[in-house]
Order: C-alpha cells, then structure tokens, then sequence
C-alpha cells in the first residue's frame, strides 16, 4: 500500500495542480469570509458602546447597516467560494474515474480475469468520493475556516487577550480528539469499501442469474444472503457515522467548560474594572463564531483520512501495468495466407500451477479450416486465446506468415482477427451499433449487407423499429440464435483474414444452428479459420482436425484419417453419433 506521503504528492500532481487557479479564487473569496465573519464580530463593540450604552443616535442606522453588509458579503462570498470547489471536485472526480475505465479497458484479459467486479465498482463510486472531498471539500475547510478563526482569534485577541488565551486551549484539545477517531476511520472506511464491493458483485449475480433463482425457489435462500451483505455494510457505515459523531459531544463538553470558565473570569475583569460589557459581548461573539470552524477543522483529518485510505487503493488501480506489450522495434504484421504455427508452445494460467498446453506444435493452414476437438480443458480455447495474444505462452513461439506474433504490434495482429463464441457479447444499444462495433466507418450499405449475408434480416424486420432497435442489456431481447447472427454480422464488417470460432453453434436448435452454419460458411470462406466445436456439422468440414487432450495434440488429420488413426477421436465422434 502507498504511503501517505506518496498519495498526497500523486493527488496533487495527476489531479489537483491544473485547477490551481481556481482553488486561488476560492481562497480569495475564503478570505472575504473570514473577513466578513470577523466584522460582524467585532462590530457589536461599538453597538453595544455607542447605541446602547452611550444612546450616540448618530451610529443607529450606520452599524446595522454595516452588519447587513457584513452578513451579505459573507453569504455571497460563501456561495462562490463552495460553488468553484464544487466545480472542481467534480471535475478531479471525472478524471478520476476516467482514468480507472481507461485502465480497465487497457488491462490485459489475464489480468481482468482476476479482478473482482464489485470491488471494482466500489472504488470507482465509493472511493472516488472521499478522494474527491480530499481534494475539494477539505481543502476549502482548510482556506475558509483556518483563516476565518485567525480573524475572529484577532478579534478575540483585541477585546482581550487574557480571555483569548484561555479560548485557544479548546483548539489543541479538540485536535488531539479529532486525530485519534481519524485512524479508527481509515480503518473502518477500507472495511467498509471492501463490503461495498462484495455488494455489488452480489446485485450484478441477481440480474445475471435471475431466471436460475426462480426456477430452482432460491428467493428465500437469495434475501437471506441479501440480508447478510446488507447488514454487513450497514455495521460498517454505522461505525463510520458513529466515529464522526463521537466528536459532537466531545466539542459540545469542551465549549460547554470553556464558556463557564469565560463568563466565571469574565465576572472578574468586569468587577476590577479591566474589561467592558460591550468588550465582553463583542469577544463573546467572537468566540461562539468560532466554533464552527473549530469544529470543521477538527473533522478534517478524519475526512484526510478516508481520502488517502481510498487514494491509496485507486492509484494502483490507475498505475496497473500490463504483461503484454508490444516488443521493441515491433512492426505492423504483413498477411499474405495467414497461415499460423505454433512452435513448442507452453502454457500455464499462474505461475506454479499445472501447464494447460505442453510443447504444443502445430500447423494451421491459411485460407482453410481447421478444427480443434478434445474433452472440456484439454486445452482447445487456450489455443485460440494466445493467437490474439489475450494471453502469453510461457514459451516457444507463434508465427502467422512466419512473422512472430510477440515481434508484430498488438493492434495490427488483431485488426487481422475475429471472434464469434458461445457467449455472445452485446451491448445495450441498437441492432445497427452493435453491428457497426466492428467498424464505425462502415455504411449503412455494408451494415444491411452483412445483416442479410448473417441471416439476420429475417428477424430484424419483424422488430419496430428494425436497425435502431434497442436489445437490452447484452441482448436479453434477442433469442440465442438472434444473438449469434449478429455477432456473425460484426465479424463479417471486420473483414479480417483470420477467424476464431469458440463453439459458435452450441446449445442451439436444430434449424437455427443450419442458418447460423451457413453464415457461418459465409463468414469464413477463404480466411484461415479456427473452429472449436462439439457439433459433427463443425467438425466434418474441416479441412484439419487436431485433437487436443491434457495441452498436448495427440492427432491430427482429416476426419476419414482420424476415425481409423485415432482412438481418441472416434470415441469422441460416437458420442456425438449417440447423442444424434
């Protein structure tokens, strides 16, 4: 974890320091309130001297009118001061955020597959907050309310300074209180993100899995288990709260002894004839003025503590570095066949952890098919993964063309690659843009043509509102056959010279998966086409089967060739035979 030190110096460079001018006008206007606060003061002495006790007529109607002004340029002054600190802790809020999408749309998929969601989610909303009020809200605290209690300590200060001395010792004391319940904050508040998270991951599991809970009657089960991680994160934000409010009575006993004491001493100035009632009044004043900024600055280090606590969590976040990069001196891949080797290729999700694939050499030939078939974690979908470098193998290499895939760019290599798999990706938008995702560029021409190429027309037009209706939430509208046609229609816009089938037609009917094979079919001809499939219509194809068990290729050949060569195989296809 970062230390202190080290947040404040980021916070300040990456997000404080290009608003730097407006948190001068905000001081500027900070020191017009303290200004003002002060005056109003200070302008009780001689009311109460001159109206009051000397009945001068002639101030009557210039000192309440002076105090109007007061109170309005306080008020005024007040308003601009919070609204360009509003303005600009917003503003450190977008970046902020900004900058933790941005990371997470950059990170390598290794790495996100790792990540926890929720928790995610949390810093990006709860945490991004108390940074946010470190770099507004406190800093305004500090401006406004340390230089109105200067003024109001000079009033107090000049109406008697025996009485002032004995007001400042509620500072020091206050402070102490403050900075001891601040490190029971920090570490209530990192407990209290940590639960948030945990919460959201939970809320984004019911919407994903709410057909599951009905049908197996896991309501119950389901709001017991919301109840838990609702009650969790209410303990902790109550102890939060309870930390913050803890302060009340302590500044309310502090100001309770100080003001018996003052009026006690008072009570003796005024009788040996060393201080007056308008000078005792105009202190008074002073004094009662202060303690809202006593009380605002004695809270701060506890808001500076949530703030680096949670400054401290987002900016590993925002520095994370990724393990795949482009090489030096790396250069736009050239296609020509697009035809793909892997050489000695080792691989293994975690360091320490079994190998997924074990020397696996192999020859995919460009512009045909080629299909992988083995059991459920043989290998096959690693396979596919490292070829857009998603992942890194450990070892050996990776050729498309005889040109290294670790010595091209990353953005070259997978302009060359598309991907159609079981689990449909879709955003909640139109037909047209999750279509058009694979190109913006391309017209609305193109767009109809890959739709109908896709077979996807057939649906499209029976929609209201055809190219520009909205399918929800990864397309909850669509049927699953509707959702892989369009994913065949993105990929189609690509036109690039690769193409990566993930199980395309699985879990599909009979007669939606003959239109999604024949776009696919579409889709692949003439381009070097991978196919991981557990359907014989996939696999029969192929121009090259390769079957993949424990990360190594035991065989490979045409499907006729594999039935009398490979055991492996021909269990595997009498299993499909039997399931037909």
């Amino acid at each position: 974890m970062m230390n202190k030190n080290t947040v404040y110096k980021r916070l300040y460079k990456d997000y404080s320091k290009k608003y730097l001018n407006k948190i001068i006008i905000s001081a500027f206007f900070s020191i017009l309130v303290a200004g003002s606060t002060s005056a109003i003061a200070w302008l009780l002495d001689p009311a109460i001297k001159k109206i009051f006790i000397q009945k001068d007529q002639s101030l009557l109607f210039l000192i309440p009118l002076m105090i109007i002004l007061a109170f309005t340029t306080k008020g005024l002054s007040l308003y601009y001061a919070k609204a360009t600190m509003i303005g600009v802790g917003e503003s450190i809020k977008k970046k902020l955020q900004y900058d933790m999408v941005n990371t997470l749309i950059a990170t390598d998929t290794q790495i996100i597959d790792k990540k926890h969601s929720g928790k995610f989610i949390s810093n990006l909303t709860y945490d991004v907050t108390h940074i946010t009020n470190l770099l507004s809200h406190a800093i305004l605290t500090l401006f406004k309310d340390s230089l109105t209690l200067i003024g109001l300590l000079f009033v107090m200060f000049f109406q008697n300074w025996k009485l002032a001395l004995i007001s400042i010792i509620m500072i020091p004391l206050a402070s102490i209180s403050a900075k001891t319940l601040g490190k029971r904050v920090s570490k209530v508040t990192t407990e209290a993100q940590e639960k948030s998270g945990f919460l959201t991951t939970y809320l984004v599991e019911l919407f994903k899995n709410h057909k599951l809970i009905k049908i197996f009657q896991k309501e119950k089960y389901e709001k017991e288990r919301a109840d838990k991680h609702l009650t969790t994160l209410k303990e902790k934000n109550q102890k939060i709260h309870t930390v913050f409010v803890r302060l009340s009575p302590i500044m309310e006993v502090f100001t309770g002894i100080m003001i018996a004491i003052l009026i006690f001493y008072s009570g003796k100035l005024i009788a040996l004839g060393e201080l007056s009632i308008n000078n005792f009044f105009s202190f008074l004043a002073a004094m009662m003025l202060a303690y809202q900024p006593v009380r605002a600055l004695s809270t701060l280090n506890m808001v500076l503590s949530q703030g680096i606590s949670a400054g401290s969590r987002i900016l590993p976040i925002i520095d994370q570095k990724n393990n795949i990069t482009n090489a030096q001196n790396a250069k736009s891949i050239q296609i020509k066949n697009s035809e793909i080797k892997f050489i000695d290729v080792n691989f293994s999700y975690n360091k320490g952890e079994k190998q997924t694939l074990n020397s696996v050499n192999l020859k995919i030939e460009g512009r045909k098919m080629t299909s992988l078939v083995g059991l459920s974690g043989s290998g096959k979908s690693t396979i596919l993964n490292l070829i857009p470098r998603f992942y890194d193998s450990i070892s050996g290499d990776i050729t498309i063309d005889n040109q290294s895939i670790y010595k091209v760019t990353i953005e070259s290599l997978r302009k060359e690659i598309s991907m159609v798999s079981q689990e449909t990706t879709l955003f909640d938008d139109t037909i047209k843009n999750n279509i058009k995702y694979a190109n913006p560029e391309a017209s609305d021409e193109e767009i109809h043509n890959v739709a109908k190429l896709s077979f996807c027309e057939e649906f499209i037009d029976e929609l209201p509102e055809k190219f520009e209706t909205l399918i929800g939430e990864n397309g909850v509208r669509l049927s699953g056959g509707e959702k892989q046609r369009l994913s065949i229609a993105r990929a189609m816009l690509k036109k690039s010279s690769i193409i990566l089938l993930d199980e395309a037609t699985s879990s599909l009917d009979s007669e939606t998966e003959e239109k999604i094979q024949n776009a696919l079919n579409i889709l692949t001809k003439n381009r070097t086409t991978i196919v991981i499939a557990h359907r014989l219509s996939t696999i029969l194809n192929s121009d090259k089967i390769f079957v993949v068990e424990n990360g190594e290729i035991i065989a490979s050949g045409k499907h006729e060739d594999l039935l009398k060569d490979s055991m492996q195989y021909k269990n595997f296809y009498e299993k499909q035979i039997k399931k037909k």
